[in-house]
């Protein structure tokens, strides 16, 4: 369940991937998943979100990451298309 903490870093994730990682991953690794863990700086990327998770999890076993996919305002989505 989300909380402050959370919250907090799922803010600042997005906004170091915005800043420093955005422009570039979009434009050579769009479709796949990146883990951002916002108090190192430190990303993972992946072709699945749960490789991304892993990969930050092994780094950094004490703290939270954000994973998103490269491309794409959600990582999956649910439901019917068009």
């Amino acid at each position: 369940m989300p909380n402050d903490l959370t919250d907090e870093m799922a803010r600042k994730a997005k906004q170091l991937y915005k800043e420093r990682f955005q422009e570039q991953l979009e434009a050579t690794h769009r479709d796949e998943f990146v883990a951002v863990e916002p108090e190192s700086g430190d990303y993972f990327l992946a072709k699945t979100s749960l490789e991304a998770g892993l990969a930050a999890r092994q780094a950094h076993p004490d703290r939270l990451a954000l994973v998103m996919r490269v491309g794409h305002r959600a990582a999956v989505y649910i439901g019917a298309g068009e």
